[in-house]
C-alpha cells in the first residue's frame, strides 16, 4: 500500500525528526545531551518539593555530570557522537531539571558562549511554562535569531485532575499561557505528553493529543510512563494505586492519537528511554525497535497516518 503521508522519505507514517533534520540541515544530526546544574521551582519549594512523581534527577538519564563545566560536556559529546559519525554536528541539548530557572545573566553566561563552538548547529532548551518571564522570552527570542533554538515544554496531559496527582505546579491554562508566550515570537516549541498517567483513560490521552492538534505546536514528544526506583511513583505502583500500560495499549493509543496531530508538526520521539539500571516498569519498553515497529505495523494495517483527524479551526 502506498504511503499516504508526504512528510516521509521511508515507510513512517508520521513526521519523523530524522526527516525535518535532513530537510532543515541537508544531513543528519545528533544530540550533545548537557546538564547545566539547573534545579526546578517544583523541588526547591518555590511551587512544591520533591518534583513531579516520576521525576528522577531532572530527567536527564544520559547526561555528564552538571559539576563539569558546560563546554567540557559538549566536547565530550562530540567525542562520543564523531568517534562513529566523522565530522557530524549536534544540538545541545539542554535536559537536565528546567533550564530557564535561573538568573538572566547566568542564563546568558550559559547559552551564549555555545554558539561559537564548533559542530554545534543549535541549542534545545527544556523547561517549564511557568519558567518564561519576559527577561527570559527576551533572551530566547534572541537566541532563535542566531541559531535553530528549540524550546521543550513539559504538557504531561490537559486534564488538571492528573496534573494535580503528579504534583507538577500549575494547571493547563498556565501551560498555555507559556505555550503561547513563545508561539508569539515565532519561536520554535515542542511539546512533551506522557501517556499512561495513573487515572487516564485512552480516551482521555487521545482527548490530550486532539487538543496538542488544535494549539499546533512545531514538534511533539510522545512519552511512556516509566516507573522509576526511588520515586513517588514507584511506592505508588508497589501499592497496586494504578496498572501500566501494556504495549498493545501504548502503540493503540499512540497510532490514535497521532492522527489528531498536525502533519506538519514533527514527532521529534514517539516512545523513550528510560534508564535500564532503575526501570521498574513497564520493562516492555526497554524493546524500543519492537515499539516502533508495532506503531508502524498498526498504522498501515489501519491505513492511519498523522494528521488523518486533524482540522484546521
Amino acid at each position: 500500500m502506498k504511503n499516504p503521508f508526504k512528510f516521509s522519505c521511508d515507510n513512517k507514517r508520521y513526521h519523523t525528526l530524522a526527516y525535518h533534520n535532513k530537510r532543515i540541515f541537508k544531513e543528519k544530526i545528533f544530540k550533545a545531551v548537557i546538564d547545566a546544574g539547573f534545579t526546578c521551582p517544583n523541588k526547591d519549594g518555590l511551587k512544591g518539593t520533591g518534583g513531579c512523581i516520576f521525576c528522577d534527577s531532572g530527567s536527564g538519564y544520559f547526561t555528564n555530570s552538571h559539576l563539569k563545566p558546560i563546554d567540557e560536556q559538549i566536547k565530550a559529546e562530540l567525542i562520543r557522537i564523531q568517534a562513529k559519525n566523522p565530522n557530524a554536528r549536534a544540538i545541545a541539548y539542554f535536559q537536565a531539571n528546567t533550564n530557564t530557572y535561573a538568573d538572566i545573566n547566568k542564563l546568558k553566561s550559559i547559552y551564549l558562549p555555545v554558539l561559537s563552538i564548533k559542530d554545534i548547529a543549535g541549542i534545545s532548551i527544556g523547561t517549564r511554562a511557568d519558567c518564561l518571564q519576559k527577561e527570559i522570552l527576551d533572551l530566547l527570542e534572541e537566541l532563535s535569531h542566531k541559531t535553530y533554538l528549540t524550546v521543550e515544554l513539559g504538557m504531561q496531559t490537559i486534564h488538571n485532575k492528573t496534573l494535580n496527582l503528579i504534583n507538577r505546579g500549575y494547571n493547563h491554562s498556565e501551560f498555555l499561557k507559556g505555550y503561547f508566550s513563545l508561539k508569539n515570537r515565532n519561536i520554535r516549541t515542542c511539546i512533551h505528553i506522557i501517556n499512561g498517567l495513573p487515572g487516564e483513560s485512552k480516551d482521555m490521552m487521545t482527548e490530550t493529543a486532539y487538543h496538542v492538534g488544535i494549539i499546533e505546536p512545531d514538534a511533539l514528544k510522545i512519552q511512556l510512563l516509566h516507573v522509576i526506583k526511588n520515586t513517588p511513583l514507584e511506592k505508588m505502583y508497589i501499592n497496586k494505586m494504578f496498572n501500566v500500560m501494556s504495549k498493545e495499549d501504548y502503540i493503540s493509543t499512540t497510532v490514535n492519537q497521532l492522527e489528531y496531530i498536525p502533519p506538519k508538526t514533527v514527532i521529534e520521539r514517539i516512545t523513550g528511554d528510560g534508564d535500564k539500571n532503575k526501570l521498574i516498569a513497564p520493562l516492555w519498553s526497554t524493546d524500543k525497535i519492537s515499539v516502533l515497529g508495532g506503531i508502524d505495523k498498526l498504522q498501515a494495517e489501519l491505513n492511519s497516518w498523522q494528521g488523518k483527524k486533524y482540522k484546521k479551526l
